[in-house]
């Protein structure tokens, strides 16, 4: 139980208001290092509030967020950050980063949190290449000099220049796309467009990849070949994955960690067997509120 263990993401007691509404309520759980989280709830429970929240889309009413690039984000180093009003503190414990303090473009620069949405957001009109590459333009830039070392062509850009390619064709290999390199991004299936927005998220080396339902309007093959490679990509050791999902036949498949919310308030929180078991889930699914009618589920369940 590496959440437990070995956190990479330790989110205390999230909340998030829009007036009088509150969408997530004092929420806490952790994503584990080298683990799958899913996020998983009815309709309106809350989840992608909490992505945003996490990417930096929504700066939360109140809570924290940690993220640790490496060791683990204890509360007593969660607490001394805190304390100085910073949002990030290296030592020799930890490289620890306060999300809820940072804005959504330095969370994907430097604490490394990539993204992909439920509406896929390709860049239609350019190669499937072209979309690899232009993910890695905060490097580019950086050789270039903003601009003036890559008109002049200078070495170090020329350089990375290079490493970006060859960066994208080795995705390009693993999703087997190799053959529609040149292909505008637009005009591939729809199951293989989600695979290259994956893959061109992780073309930035992300530490943690925030999914939000990857699964989403893909055929049985399709989410297989998106089984295959979310389970590559937590394989390798270097991306922690952690994804919203309705397709439960997914999440119970390669999901190590599946944490349950139900208008906004966690109800379950543990491994894909434990969860799928319990009844408020259950009742959460079927819509059963009345206690009697819960106590009925719980009934069938023990038989």
């Amino acid at each position: 139980m590496r959440w437990q263990t070995d956190p990479l993401l330790v989110v205390d007691h999230l909340t998030m208001r829009f007036g009088g509404l509150t969408a997530v309520n004092n929420l806490s759980f952790s994503v584990g290092r080298k683990d799958i989280t899913a996020l998983i709830g009815p309709n309106g429970a809350g989840k992608t509030t909490v992505f945003n929240c996490v990417t930096g889309f929504y700066k939360p009413t109140e809570g924290r967020l940690a993220l640790a690039r490496s060791g683990i984000a204890t509360s007593q180093e969660v607490a001394a950050l805190t304390a100085t009003g910073k949002r990030h503190a290296q030592s020799a414990g930890a490289d620890l980063y306060l999300l809820e303090r940072m804005p959504g473009h330095e969370i994907a620069r430097e604490a490394r949190v990539a993204r992909t949405f439920q509406n896929i957001r390709l860049f239609s009109g350019m190669t499937v290449l072209e979309n690899l590459i232009v993910a890695q333009h905060n490097a580019l830039m950086a050789a270039s000099g903003y601009t003036v070392l890559g008109l002049i062509g200078a070495p170090s850009f020329v350089r990375r220049q290079r490493e970006a390619v060859e960066v994208a064709k080795s995705w390009l290999e693993r999703i087997h796309l190799t053959d529609r390199a040149d292909d505008p991004a637009g005009e591939l299936p729809y199951g293989a467009q989600r695979r290259l927005e994956i893959a061109r998220a992780m073309c930035i080396d992300p530490v943690l990849l925030c999914l939000d339902e990857p699964a989403a309007g893909l055929n049985p093959r399709e989410s297989g070949d998106l089984n295959e490679l979310l389970r590559s990509i937590r394989d390798e050791g270097k991306t922690s994955l952690f994804l919203i999902e309705h397709d439960m036949s997914v999440v119970m498949q390669i999901s190590d960690h599946v944490i349950v919310l139900d208008y906004g308030t966690k109800i379950a929180d543990g491994d894909p067997k434990s969860v799928r078991e319990d009844p408020k889930v259950i009742a959460a699914y079927l819509g059963v509120s009345d206690e009697e009618e819960l106590e009925k589920v719980e009934a069938e369940l023990s038989k």
